[in-house]
């Protein structure tokens, strides 16, 4: 609800009906009832509210919206967020009750304002292109920057009432960021007067005594361009020519700089001023009349001649630029181009950006968009309700990839969005990463895996105690946070692993033990470990007890008891696997004959010939070779890719391999014969042997033979399975 108010018809209705009148002359289409509900709000919420000058404080949000209405008219949705735009920093409403009131477009650019004015009281500008970057990347909105630039103009025009810290901070602010956006949104005016204001108040002695010099010489400055320009004016007007003549006078800061650069006084800086001449005129080749025109008049100086028309500049600047001598011997600079080019230099992508001004280059996104904004600035009557269906669906999209954030002590760093606090603490310092503990965001205490927005301010707690966790590497999104993570794991996982070496060596001496490479395959496979530095690691981590291992050998050795029948099944495998192997007698290496490549088989996946293999190259046992599915292979191809290798099995006679098949079901005379039957039948497949015992009307066994590849077995497993009485059919594994 609106905040209750008491007028009369005094200042309060002349203010009023004077921010209306402007709204009307200058904007294409005015809500009334908006403009007036905001003055209202704003008026009575800034009511107990004085400025630093002893006025009232409604007095800024009116000016900034006088400011948005008659120097960037945009729309009556930004004048009315302009009246407002103070009120959650300095009231006591909130932006629930701005939302409420106005609506979510006015809410949202009041929002972006207030962020940015939070973003800026706290810290200094150290790198201004970074924190140009930083507001587009939280600003959603372009009336937002638009407001804020209005917001500054009026606060540099009352600058002198606050304490010199401040105006010199808020002066230096004003050039290195205010100042560029206003230039490149194409808002010269303003960015003349931003400048100068800040020259103002930064360099006064310097200010004051250029003013004095140039005000000195204004008239005779004004009565020379006169001048200058009347038989150029004569000339044209015979020629039957329509155009447009005037003089451009610099800005102080400008005029300053080039001082600055070429070390040279006032007196011998000769472009103060161009004269510009307008053509209206399709033909180009106007502008080289009237160049010549102008050279018949006064003596052109050759290298200063620049033909924009012919070579247009990147950004589709045309012009034809010359300096000549004018009356007195003072040199003048004529820029003459068409009333189209004209347009697309001011309206267009702001050509001056690139030639005339030494600022970073302008990213072509923010141009192209820069030149809508243009366009809607000065809609053509044919085109207002179009422009304003661009202005309200038109959001900034610049840097949305970054976010910026900011040291306790003011120092900006840019990171991706989605960041963490762990990535932070990263990009500050790889010990600040390797030590943090806990995080600051903004003041309050954060989880280290939230995610960091721009503008939040990030105070890391370390901890000399503290080191990296495993789970960081599931948030973390920076590739220097990635880098130093999986560094400090791999180094921790190998100082791990050498010091449960050491334990374990203790251990074995202690307990007299010898254990071989079957012993460690057994260790390793009960442990679902892949290698003995994962072993000892585990032992050093205390997540495996080295006692446990030690007792089960030492019960093995003292009970040499018969085998029970699940090692008989392992003994019947066992045998099979050796004879499969023994009938290649190795493996192969791509583009290699040979077999006898040093290698060894792997124990948690037994591969035998016919299975798709893949090699792990070991330190001392050579080539590990592993069934492609086995989920070892996995973990190695994602911690250690560079290790695993192509093998293959080599060629056999008649490109048969040795398969086993363990088959079981219900005992009747004629079965063993069945089953062979079967095999025989395929293909003529070749049976090794057959081993089947029988137990209560119930048979189990296995058989080997020769087949030409996996689909061969998968067909035989299939015709066995459909034999009477056969219950299970599989091939022969562990």
């Amino acid at each position: 609800m609106l905040p209750m108010i008491h007028t009369g018809t005094g200042t309060y209705e002349r203010k009023l009906e004077e921010l209306l009148r402007v709204c009307h002359l200058n904007l294409s289409s005015v809500d009334d009832d908006l403009i007036r509900r905001a003055y209202q709000f704003s008026f009575a919420a800034h009511r107990n509210d004085i400025r630093a000058s002893g006025e009232p404080y409604f007095n800024h949000p009116y000016n900034v919206a006088l400011i948005v209405a008659r120097e960037v008219p945009l729309d009556d949705v930004s004048v009315a967020a302009a009246l407002i735009h103070d009120v959650v920093e300095d009231t006591e409403f909130e932006m629930k009750d701005i939302r409420a009131e106005f609506g979510d477009t006015v809410a949202e650019i009041v929002d972006g304002v207030t962020k940015i004015t939070d973003i800026f009281r706290g810290h200094t500008i150290t790198q201004a292109e970074n924190y140009r970057k930083m507001l587009l990347s939280m600003v959603h909105d372009v009336r937002v920057i638009l407001i804020k630039l209005a917001d500054r103009l009026h606060n540099m025009r009352t600058l002198e009432y606050l304490p010199p810290e401040k105006r010199e901070r808020l002066a230096k602010e004003t050039l290195d960021l205010y100042a560029p956006f206003a230039h490149r949104f194409g808002l010269a005016n303003i960015k003349w007067e931003l400048e100068d204001l800040g020259f103002k108040y930064l360099r006064a002695k310097e200010y004051d005594e250029l003013k004095q010099q140039i005000s000195a010489k204004r008239r005779e400055r004004e009565h020379y361009i006169k001048r200058f320009i009347e038989p150029i004016e004569e000339r044209l007007k015979a020629d039957g020519y329509r155009f447009e003549i005037s003089g451009r006078p610099k800005n102080l800061f400008s005029i300053h700089n080039k001082m600055m650069n070429r070390n040279k006084p006032l007196d011998e800086i000769y472009d103060l001023f161009a004269i510009r001449i307008i053509l209206d005129t399709n033909d180009n080749t106007d502008c080289f009349a009237v160049y010549g025109i102008v050279s018949e008049i006064y003596i052109p100086i050759p290298e200063r001649f620049k033909n924009y028309i012919s070579v247009p500049k990147k950004n589709s600047y045309q012009s034809i630029h010359t300096t000549v001598i004018g009356p007195e011997g003072k040199m003048v600079e004529v820029q003459i181009r068409t009333q189209e080019m004209h347009e697309v230099a001011e309206r267009g992508v702001a050509a001056h950006w690139k030639y005339k001004e030494d600022v970073l280059k302008v990213d072509r996104e923010l141009e192209e968009w820069t030149a809508w904004v243009r366009e809607i600035f000065e809609p053509r009557s044919s085109d207002e309700t179009q422009a304003k269906q661009v202005l309200e669906s038109f959001k900034l999209n610049l840097y949305q990839e970054e976010i910026y954030l900011f040291t306790p002590k003011g120092d900006l760093k840019i990171l991706p969005r989605g960041s963490t606090p762990v990535d932070f603490a990263f990009e500050v310092h790889s010990d600040v990463g390797y030590h943090c503990i806990g995080a600051k965001v903004s003041g309050r205490i954060v989880p280290l895996n939230t995610i960091l927005h721009s503008g939040d301010q990030v105070e890391v707690i370390t901890s000399k105690n503290q080191t990296p966790s495993a789970d960081w590497e599931k948030f973390v999104v920076t590739h220097k946070a990635k880098a130093h993570l999986r560094r400090w794991l791999k180094e921790e996982a190998r100082a791990a692993a050498e010091r449960g070496r050491e334990i374990w060596d203790r251990k074995l001496k202690r307990n007299k033990l010898r254990l071989g490479d079957d012993d460690y395959a057994k260790i390793l496979k009960e442990m679902k470990l892949e290698s003995r530095q994962a072993l000892f690691a585990k032992i050093a981590q205390e997540s495996i007890n080295p006692d446990d291992i030690v007792r089960f050998f030492q019960r093995t050795e003292a009970q040499p008891a018969a085998e029970p029948a699940r090692e008989q099944a392992q003994n019947v495998f066992t045998q099979f696997v050796r004879t499969a192997r023994s009938t290649l007698g190795g493996i192969l290496l791509p583009g290699q004959q040979a077999t006898d490549v040093m290698h060894t088989y792997a124990k948690c996946c037994n591969p035998v010939p016919g299975d798709a293999i893949v090699g792990y190259v070991t330190i001392g046992e050579g080539i590990k070779v592993h069934r492609r599915s086995c989920q070892n292979v996995e973990r190695m191809q994602m911690t250690d890719p560079g290790r695993v290798v192509e093998v293959g099995w080599p060629p056999t006679a008649g490109e048969e391999f040795l398969a086993g098949i363990r088959v079981g079901g219900e005992d009747r005379p004629g079965m063993l014969s069945e089953i062979t039957h079967v095999i025989a039948n395929y293909q003529n497949t070749n049976i090794r042997g057959v081993n089947l015992d029988t137990h209560d009307s119930m048979f189990e066994g296995s058989i080997l033979l020769y087949v030409k590849d996996l689909e061969h077995l998968r067909i035989l497993i299939d015709r066995i399975k459909k034999t009477k009485g056969v219950l299970r059919v599989e091939r022969l594994e562990e």
